[in-house]
């Protein structure tokens, strides 16, 4: 077992879940070598455990038009608790931001938008993320190709 407390059959289901979320318990069974009861039971239990948190349907941004990227540097001009808060509040309700992160470095947050275009994006800069709670200033860099996302898995199999 790693540092999480998943052997590899806890890992084999996390896998075969991360390619088909809808995949039958039997099925799932017969693919990681278990027989049903003791699968849905470990199933279960991550589901318990908040290793799962849910299923949903993987959408392709693209086809829906949203094929427009841009990355943002944030910086605060306060980086107390209370204004921490306030702006990571403000930024859950702002639908464009597709990802945000907290960064270690010269500035305080990375966020990822994702609109249909460059006007469409800058109005979100312009009337959403520029407006977000303690922002002093942003920087803007724009994703010509995505070649890689998702693949939280991998890393896993690299823990010990």
């Amino acid at each position: 077992m790693d540092g999480l407390g998943l052997d590899r059959f806890d890992q084999a289901i996390l896998n075969v879940l991360a390619e088909d979320g809808r995949i039958s318990i039997a099925d799932l069974a017969r693919r990681i070598g278990l027989s049903k009861s003791p699968t849905q039971a470990r199933l279960r239990k991550l589901e318990a455990d908040g290793v799962i948190i849910g299923y949903r349907a993987l959408i392709d941004p693209i086809r829906l038009g949203l094929d427009h990227v841009a990355f943002v540097e944030v910086r605060l001009n306060d980086t107390r608790e209370a204004a921490l808060s306030a702006f990571n509040a403000a930024v859950a309700k702002v639908g464009e931001i597709e990802q945000a992160h907290m960064i270690a470095s010269n500035f305080d947050y990375l966020l990822k938008i994702r609109t249909r275009s460059m006007a469409a994006y800058r109005a979100v800069l312009a009337e959403k993320i520029s407006t977000l709670p303690h922002v002093a200033s942003t920087s803007t860099f724009m994703a010509m190709q995505a070649i890689k996302e998702g693949g939280a898995l991998a890393a896993l199999e690299n823990v010990t």
